[in-house]
């Protein structure tokens, strides 16, 4: 079985918007890249990786580095490592697990630079029929 532990090294983001103006449409650019496979020892690999985020228009840039360690069986780890020197596609859980921390991480940040997070936020959309009420009703609960 598989286990992958990731750890991140550093971490730098930066708010290039003025807080006092409002945030226009932005779009939302995440990269992540894994810098290469290592064999550290005889059933551990390393896996360096920097992902990234960026804003268009630049309000604000993000960007974690850091290292998963990947731990297995001699075969597992041999096969991982086979397919990164054949320049196949990394195994999907090294890409979940390291987005997954990356991720989580860069959504902490956003909050501290009040900026949008690196996610689609959920869209609530109006029962059908919605638009069409003459007058609103007041909600049913109260503060």
């Amino acid at each position: 079985m598989i286990q992958v532990n990731v750890f991140l090294h550093n971490i730098s983001a930066e708010r290039f918007w003025d807080i006092e103006k409002p945030i226009p449409q932005i779009q939302i650019a995440t990269n992540l890249n894994l810098v290469g496979i290592n064999k550290k020892h005889e059933e551990e690999l390393e896996v360096p990786f920097v992902f990234s985020i960026n804003y268009n228009p630049a309000i604000a840039q993000i960007s974690v580095k850091g290292k998963a360690l990947v731990r297995g069986t001699k075969e597992e780890l041999k096969s991982i490592l086979d397919g990164y020197t054949d320049k196949k596609p990394p195994p999907p859980m090294i890409v979940q697990a390291v987005s997954n921390i990356a991720f989580l991480e860069s959504i902490l940040i956003s909050r501290i630079l009040n900026i949008p997070p690196p996610i689609p936020l959920p869209q609530v959309t109006p029962p059908e029929g919605a638009g069409k009420k003459e007058k609103s009703t007041p909600p049913s609960y109260r503060a």
